[in-house]
């Protein structure tokens, strides 16, 4: 399945959420899947968080606290919530305040194992 059906598919699946980039620590984008009705600039804001999990994934390292798995980053407008797919890549999925965060993490680690199947 191409990513950007994975990615359809979640954001379509959960309530309020407006995109969803498959990444690389390097803040390159490998896929996405953006609904048009979207208030914010996707392309920016996966971008500048990349640099941000980068630094949190080597603070996991440091500490030797496991494998890092998941980072939401939650504003006033918006949730991010990134889950780890392989040591080089990450899923995004940015929802707008008010939507389901719960069904967000869910779809995120049903689909990472498919988008990891896809890398390889």
């Amino acid at each position: 399945m191409p990513f950007k059906d994975i990615l359809q598919t979640m954001v379509d699946s959960v309530e309020g959420a407006v995109g969803a980039v498959v990444m690389g620590y390097d803040g390159i984008a490998i896929d996405e899947f953006v609904k048009k009705e979207n208030p914010f600039d996707l392309q920016l804001l996966t971008a500048e968080y990349a640099a941000v999990l980068k630094e949190v994934k080597g603070t996991v390292e440091v500490l030797k606290s496991g494998l890092l798995q998941e980072v939401s980053i939650n504003t006033e407008l918006s949730t991010a919530i990134a889950r780890v797919i392989n040591e080089d890549f990450f899923v995004l999925l940015v929802i707008t305040g008010g939507g389901n965060f719960g069904k967000g993490r869910f779809y995120l680690r049903r689909e990472a194992p498919k988008l990891a199947e896809a890398l390889q």
